[in-house]
């Protein structure tokens, strides 16, 4: 896990553990190598250049960890490489001492220049590489390869997609155990989090990672540069993705500070909301694009408050009457309605001072994170900068409109995350 504003990792119980297992299983790795001798070193090298030039080139596709799509695919080909023009395929130690010592290549620069870097992650991906290399290795019998015979492609085919999906499996279930840690989520759906990544980002990585292997197991050498096109084309095409998602949290994190600078929230009282709405629902388990839009949501659930006359002192809304806070919802969503690609968070923000009783009770067509917004908000106004009241009594006001003002889930929900010990 790495600190936002530094790009030092700052480890956790998890992150210990797994950057312990990856070096315990490097310097193994390392050392058998160098005892039996490695073997087609021309193909390590060229491998290992690859899934080092992946590693410096990785970035950030949400804000849980980076990706490295070439080190990656690059990794797995080297894994699943055959005969005939590989003579003798590397084994499962020269495969995860090749892929450590290039992950380390990669890294390092990255630590030097103050990019973004997590080496974290980069032992996960040599973890599931080696659990590839070890399925790969364990099924395929030693005359089995690329002999051009029907059944042998499809028996090595198959279990090329064998050893990728043990691979993914075992990155999901390393992910989803970290994301239970760190977020408290519920491991279910951290895993079915993790799942719908791999299936989305990982399915792609797994096929280039395939084309690599046969390619080069044809055609020698000259299998890398035909197929590190299609790579760099992905790459291209997930940088663009990223780009476009740190455009969209740039340009809503913009609005919400309009609240601020007008004086109709408090300084940090947004970003605050947000942060708890979040942490809710992590404890509720929501899916990633449900938490995109509920954090959004928390985000600009004030600006409907800049048609109003007067800002509320000290951007406390709760002061404000029912009519009020409900005309200027429904103005912020339709302001955000307008944006053209927000309408679920719109829908949240009209809900969000809707009473419990009068809304989500007897609609359930009204998104649970309306309901979270509402507690959010509610919670940093009893407790946020300025308030002075403790969580402790800030609970105590919040329980007494449980079922009436508040969702009893999200409000058993709230007093869960603010035992773990969340503060503003």
């Amino acid at each position: 896990m790495t600190d936002p504003e530094t790009s030092v990792p700052r480890l956790v119980g998890s992150g210990f553990v797994i950057l312990l297992a990856g070096a315990v299983l490097g310097v193994s790795a390392l050392g058998v190598t160098i005892r039996n001798g490695i073997t087609e070193w021309q193909y390590a090298l060229a491998f290992g250049v690859l899934i080092a030039v992946g590693e410096m080139v990785q970035f950030r596709v949400d804000s849980s960890r980076n990706r490295a799509p070439i080190a990656t695919s690059a990794a797995l080909g080297y894994a699943l490489l055959r005969p005939p023009e590989v003579g003798i395929p590397p084994d499962v130690a020269q495969v995860v001492a090749v892929t450590g010592l290039a992950t380390l290549a990669g890294v390092v620069p990255r630590m030097f220049v103050g990019l973004r870097w997590d080496l974290v992650v980069s032992c996960r991906r040599v973890l599931s590489v080696a659990c590839a290399a070890a399925v790969f290795t364990a099924v395929v019998p030693g005359d089995l390869y690329w002999s051009g015979s029907a059944a042998h492609t499809v028996a090595l085919t198959g279990v090329m997609l064998l050893a990728v999906l043990a691979a993914a499996t075992v990155d999901a279930l390393i992910g989803a155990g970290q994301a239970t840690e760190t977020l408290n989520q519920p491991f279910p759906s951290a895993l079915r989090d993790e799942v719908v990544m791999a299936a989305r980002i990982g399915m792609a990585m797994g096929i280039s990672a395939i084309l690599l292997a046969i390619g080069t197991s044809l055609i020698g050498l000259w299998g890398l540069p035909l197929v590190v096109v299609p790579l760099l084309l992905t790459q291209f095409a997930f940088r663009r993705f990223a780009s476009a998602r740190r455009t969209y949290r740039t340009t809503v994190r913009s609005m919400a500070r309009s609240t601020e600078i007008a004086g109709f929230s408090s300084p940090g009282q947004n970003a605050r909301t947000a942060g708890l709405a979040v942490a809710i629902g992590n404890d509720l388990g929501l899916r990633p694009d449900r938490m995109e839009a509920l954090e959004y949501a928390a985000l600009l659930s004030g600006v409907g408050q800049l048609a109003l006359a007067d800002p509320s002192p000290g951007g406390a809304s709760l002061l404000r009457t029912r009519a009020e806070r409900q005309h200027a919802a429904e103005i912020g969503a339709s302001v955000i309605e307008r944006s053209g690609v927000l309408d679920h968070v719109a829908e949240i923000v009209r809900h969000s001072n809707d009473p419990y009783r009068q809304g989500r009770a007897n609609n359930s067509q009204i998104p649970v994170e309306s309901g979270i917004v509402n507690v959010a908000l509610a919670y940093e106004q009893l407790v946020g900068e300025g308030s002075g009241q403790s969580p402790e009594k800030a609970m105590e006001s919040i329980g007494l409109g449980i079922g009436a003002e508040y969702d009893p889930v999200v409000v058993e929900s709230l007093r869960r995350v603010v035992g773990r010990g969340f503060r503003f």
